[in-house]
């Protein structure tokens, strides 16, 4: 079977499992959120070809990728992990949240020491 040199862009993010349905492909695609060679699109219906460049964002961090094929259906991570080249910048990557500093409500073991210390206070 000949592989199709153009393929629809939602349908490709779908088969290269950046999005877990076809629809939300579209629906970012649709909303202007994705570029191809720099260039906003947003017809989930426009094609793309190998050596395009598709900018989007996924997650907390925003995607470079390259395609390379066009892709049949949508397979298993490794088959679609050859369908495309990532391009993303390692400083794209937010930095992880921060850890619990102490502040915020307190456990159980700090309420009963609270409330040990207050025995003697009225309310």
């Amino acid at each position: 079977m000949d592989t199709p040199e153009k393929i629809r862009v939602d349908k490709w993010l779908w088969h290269a499992r950046f999005f877990k349905t076809r629809s939300l492909a579209a629906k970012q695609v649709g909303a202007g959120h994705v570029r191809l060679n720099g260039v906003k699109i947003s017809k989930p219906a426009q094609n793309v070809t190998r050596g395009d460049v598709l900018t989007f964002p996924q997650g907390n961090l925003v995607r470079v990728v390259r395609v390379e094929a066009p892709g049949e259906r949508r397979g298993p991570a490794p088959e679609a992990q050859a369908l495309y080249f990532d391009m993303t910048e390692k400083k794209d990557v937010l930095p992880p949240n921060p850890r619990f500093e102490g502040k915020g409500r307190p456990d159980k073991k700090s309420r009963r020491a609270l409330d040990l210390s207050r025995k003697g206070e009225p309310f």
